[in-house]
């Protein structure tokens, strides 16, 4: 059987990117099920400190020299700990090489436990789970999907054993099972930490998701409604927040909203597939499989009635609860040759000097991993490299923002991240509402009173520093922190509303390509759209002069004055007023006008 050989080179390999499950469930060949693979590779990891002292005890690896370090623990563990023992043959040769040491591995296992003056196996296990744990307590959240049922339906089914409890604090406090349905988003519930949902029938059936409630914000706060329109979801994988957004308005029409969810990972757009189907939104989800939501034109026919965007990006992660799961593996020590219990011999002291060397090599190198959102790491080894790795994600991130204010039919957008970076949070907000498009397209924050209640109410803010000091933009910003009272991961999440009253001038007289510039004529005159006919230039004075959704003037270097930010300079009836020699068309009829001199445009 696989099982230990597959567990013993994912506890082995050192190269590897990203979390235990996506080193595991990411793997296309392997013979285990990733679900058996998983829970045995953890909990050796977590019983390892346990374990080693048994192994190296009983003189294992002395006396079993086909046996490696890891795979030792692995075996050892399940001979002692798991409830069906060994998983092999009792003639597989792994297992008999275990079984032949069974009296001396019990006894050496009951002397650890009583050096720890635990009088019960199960007071040992719960002291490893303590002991294993690498940060704070949370519960499981969980969305009911009113897709596919309703919260009456699974307090009466899957939550009838939990006892109700008034906040998260007392769900992570009792010694039962408990649960909490949350104040700030409608159909989550918070139930005892360490439940097996996976197993239930609501979780096979789509009735139940689990997702964090941070998680739950961006839908929340876009709230779609049928007045909206269309809604897209830029980056979907895996599916929570698309499948929460079907919920919402599946909820709110008998004929709901197209839902267009892209993913550019072909892979994970796999995934995003199945967890719409078996929640139920696919009828009224498409999803855009290895498509690349920067690609797309905003002004296709297709997306003409998108009026809500949800942006989640890639971020750098560093937020998500459970990034540096993986308890500290311990090795058990290989006997060096000719060494006995108890009797030193003259290659210990080498040995050990070898030992110390490796960690002062591994002390002169400090680095951190940084593991994003994707489980992709990167190595970084300073601040400058930090910043570095933040101002490219932020750059990615208000790229796509941007993109997203181009859509010509869009109202409301959120904008989140599991990021604890201001540089991916507020900075990139600020950014977004200086940019040109939100200026000429009438983007604006969504303020704190006109968000939704739930989000309204929640009272984690953003920082007011890192908003540049305005206050309503950083009361505007949501923030999670992982490890407070509310028990929920880092996030953090922005809403933006365009203003109805605004008229841009991204929508103004002229034709424009697919890339939304202007059309111009031979001679770089814009075409107008009554006609299509090109402007008159002796009217030009009289013709407003865009900018191009990127942001580039397209009459940067034209015949018109300029204010000091370089905005054109135009009459009270909105036209522009003409350099001509440094005089003024007062009047727009072009009679001032001495000469068209570096009209060049």
């Amino acid at each position: 059987m696989s099982l230990y050989h597959e567990a013993a080179a994912i506890l082995s390999a050192t190269g590897e990117g990203g979390s235990l499950k996506s080193r595991i469930y990411g793997k296309k060949d392997l013979k285990s099920p990733p679900a058996q693979l998983y829970a045995l590779v953890f909990e050796t990891c977590k019983w390892s400190f346990v374990l080693k002292e048994v192994i190296e005890a009983a003189e294992l690896l002395k006396d079993e020299r086909k046996l490696t370090p890891v795979l030792s623990l692995l075996l050892v563990h399940d001979f002692l700990v798991a409830k069906g023992g060994i998983a092999l043959p009792q003639s597989h040769g792994l297992r008999a090489s275990i079984e032949r040491h069974k009296a001396r591995l019990h006894s050496e296992f009951t002397r650890a436990r009583l050096r720890r003056k635990l009088p019960s196996v199960n007071e040992l296990r719960a002291h490893v789970e303590a002991e294993s744990r690498t940060g704070p307590v949370h519960p499981r959240w969980i969305r009911i999907n009113t897709v596919r049922t309703t919260a009456s339906d699974q307090q009466e089914t899957t939550f009838k054993d939990f006892e109700p409890v008034e906040t998260v604090q007392d769900v992570v406090k009792s010694t039962k099972k408990a649960i909490c349905f949350d104040p700030h988003i409608p159909n989550l519930v918070a139930v005892s930490p360490g439940t097996d949902f996976t197993k239930t029938e609501a979780y096979r059936s789509g009735a139940i998701i689990l997702q964090d409630k941070a998680s739950c914000f961006p839908a929340y706060l876009l709230n779609p409604s049928p007045e909206d329109g269309d809604v897209i979801d830029s980056c979907a994988a895996p599916g929570n927040k698309t499948t929460q957004l079907g919920a919402i308005v599946h909820s709110r029409s008998d004929n709901p909203a197209t839902i267009y969810a892209f993913e550019k990972d072909k892979f994970r757009a796999k995934t995003l597939e199945r967890m719409v189907r078996i929640a139920g939104s696919d009828g009224f989800t498409k999803i855009a499989q290895g498509q690349d939501f920067l690609k797309v034109k905003p002004n296709s026919p297709e997306y003409e009635n998108v009026g809500a965007l949800l942006l989640d990006p890639s971020c750098s992660g560093s937020g998500i609860v459970g990034r540096d799961e993986m308890p500290e593996l311990h090795l058990p020590e290989i006997p060096t040759p000719g060494s006995a219990k108890g009797k030193p011999n003259k290659s210990t002291k080498p040995a050990k000097e070898d030992r110390k060397r490796k960690r002062e090599d591994k002390e002169v190198k400090p680095t951190t991993i940084m593991v994003d959102d994707d489980g992709k790491e990167t190595e970084i080894s300073s601040e400058k490299e930090l910043q570095a790795r933040i101002d490219a994600l932020s750059g990615f991130q208000l790229t796509l923002l941007l993109h997203a204010m181009k859509f010509p039919a869009a109202r409301k957008i959120t904008y989140s991240t599991c990021s604890l970076y201001a540089g991916e949070n507020e900075h990139v907000v600020l950014k977004a509402l200086e940019s040109e498009v939100a200026r000429t397209r009438g983007w604006k924050i969504l303020k704190r009173q006109d968000q939704v209640r739930g989000m309204r109410d929640w009272p984690v803010r953003g920082d007011l520093a890192a908003a540049g000091g305005d206050q309503e933009v950083a009361e505007a910003c949501i923030r999670a922190y992982k490890g407070d009272e509310h028990c929920v991961m880092g996030f953090f999440v922005a809403g933006f509303v365009r203003d109805p009253t605004a008229t841009p001038d991204e929508e103004g007289p002229y034709v424009r390509d697919e890339e939304g510039r202007i059309v111009r004529d031979a001679m770089g005159i814009p075409t107008l759209k009554t006609g299509g006919k090109a402007v008159d230039p002796s009217q030009m004075s009289r013709q407003a002069v865009i900018e191009s959704p990127e942001g580039h003037n397209d009459d940067e270097d034209g015949p018109y004055l300029r204010d000091k930010n370089g905005r054109i300079i135009r009459d009270a009836n909105g036209m522009p007023t003409l350099k001509m020699s440094d005089k003024v068309d007062a009047a727009g009829d072009g009679d001032d006008v001495d000469s068209w001199d570096g009209f060049d445009d």
